[in-house]
């Protein structure tokens, strides 16, 4: 019987994870993938924002705020890539002053730090690229950039090496109430908790439905990107948001972790979850995009992505007891990510006031480091290079990623099996060229770490098999 069995490791189930860690409990985390953070944790905007447009009140104002605080200090333990930009809301016309206004009567009643009204001149002295049109902006120096799927992941390793068990290819199939808690039937067999914590994003709702009657209603809404080259990476140098409205906070530019330009996202309302991007999506956010930064260079985008977020028929997170021992951390969408590490707190603290026994453990491992090798000095990469040959052999030219960096992360506390779980944890083929260079080397070295066939090295999730083989009768098949 397990203690806590947690739903979902995209960055809110990874959260709760990593802060569950900290007490003597026995924790299992199920996820439906062959990875972590392979829903909307690997596709969103990557901003930590500083808690302005939040209801003053709300679990989001709280934990946004705090979420704010503590990824910061995670980070910084956990050596995850992340700057504190600062953000800027732009008003493209006189009318938009009034929701400056607000939002820094709601930031200031949340308790962000450092929110300032500012000129139109006063912006643009900041931001040049950004257009004539606008007439005023509110500053929030406390937000910031993050890696959204190295946090998780960084979060999700931690936990796994303070002994949490971690079941990847666990799709949750069935959950019954028994006497002492609750039973999962999995895609792996059966699991026991005597709590269950839902964390499973879009499909939180459907996770509910099998424990309690739903009581609200996903609304999964796409959001579509740029990701610029880096090359473009000054184009501005804080967040850059328009005026939101209650699609959402608009259609963003921004710098991200790793020096790129991220434009986007649109929304859309669709039935059910879908990724695929679009022409008039794409259109739509290149449109909307260029009412802020009109000489933004579009051509210079090196990928397209899109990502759903969790919204859902409720003003704020859906945060509560479905049911004894079963509570839902649901309707997840922005400040989710943000939010997450409170969300991960917010949620030991429920646990306990249920009944669960909370005892806090030292952590056996509290810190992480990683060899980044394109940020050493020449004279480090020397000496790394003569201690550790596979460092000196550059596999991703784009990222200047080494054999060295993809062995270690093989062999992390969470290995990759596929060539995009490489991809998330070290860089390789984030770049220009997108691992036209460096993909079939990350495949060989992959096949070979893992003792598998080529063949059966996947690009991301099932059914992603790269390599085919031809048959005698002319046919394709894996």
């Amino acid at each position: 019987m397990t203690d806590v069995a947690v739903i979902g490791c995209g960055v809110v189930g990874a959260a709760v994870a990593y802060a569950l860690a900290g007490y003597d409990l026995t924790v299992r985390v199920l996820e439906a993938e062959n990875d972590v953070a392979c829903g909307t944790t690997k596709a969103n905007s990557g901003i930590l924002h500083a808690g302005y447009d939040p209801e003053p009140g709300t679990l989001m104002a709280r934990l946004n705020l705090e979420g704010n605080r503590l990824a910061g200090e995670i980070c910084e333990k956990l050596d995850v890539p992340m700057r504190r930009t600062g953000s800027l809301v732009i008003a493209l016309d006189p009318a938009q002053l009034d929701t400056l206004q607000e939002l820094y009567r709601r930031g200031t009643a949340n308790g962000v730090p450092g929110l300032r009204l500012l000129s139109g001149e006063e912006v643009r002295q900041m931001e040049p690229a950004l257009s004539e049109s606008v007439c005023g902006a509110l500053l929030a120096p406390s937000a910031g950039v993050v890696s959204p799927w190295e946090y998780a992941l960084a979060m999700a390793e931690n936990a796994v090496e303070n002994g949490v068990q971690l079941q990847l290819n666990t799709r949750v199939e069935d959950i019954q109430k028994t006497e002492a808690g609750w039973k999962l039937i999995t895609s792996q067999g059966e699991v026991e908790a005597l709590y269950v914590i839902n964390a499973a994003g879009v499909q939180a709702g459907q996770l509910h439905a099998m424990a309690a009657p739903l009581d609200f209603t996903t609304i999964p809404c796409r959001g579509e990107y740029y990701l610029l080259d880096k090359s473009q990476g000054d184009l501005v140098k804080h967040v850059i948001f328009q005026c939101p409205s209650k699609a959402g906070k608009g259609v963003l530019v921004a710098p991200t972790a790793h020096g790129n330009i991220i434009v986007g996202p649109n929304a859309e309302d669709l039935p059910q979850a879908d990724t695929a991007t679009t022409a008039q999506g794409l259109a739509e956010v290149a449109e909307k995009a260029r009412l802020s930064l009109p000489g933004l260079d579009l051509r210079t985008s090196i990928r397209n992505f899109a990502g759903v977020r969790a919204n859902t028929d409720q003003p704020d997170f859906v945060i509560r007891w479905a049911a004894e021992g079963f509570l839902d951390l649901a309707g997840m969408k922005s400040p989710g990510l943000t939010a997450a590490a409170a969300v991960g707190e917010y949620a030991c603290q429920l646990l306990e006031q249920a009944g669960l026994a909370m005892q806090p453990r030292p952590r056996k491992v509290e810190t992480r480091k990683k060899v980044r090798f394109r940020e050493l000095s020449a004279e480090q990469k020397a000496q790394l290079v003569a201690s550790r040959p596979a460092y000196g052999r550059v596999i991703c030219r784009c990222e200047t990623i080494t054999e060295g960096e993809i062995l270690a992360a093989c062999d992390g506390p969470i290995p990759p099996c596929s060539i995009d779980g490489v991809k998330r944890r070290t860089n390789a083929g984030m770049g220009r060229c997108q691992g036209g260079f460096c993909g079939p080397r990350v495949l060989e070295i992959l096949a070979k770490r893992l003792g598998r066939s080529p063949r059966d090295i996947l690009q991301e999730n099932a059914g992603s098999e790269i390599l085919l083989e031809q048959t005698k009768q002319g046919r394709d098949v894996q």
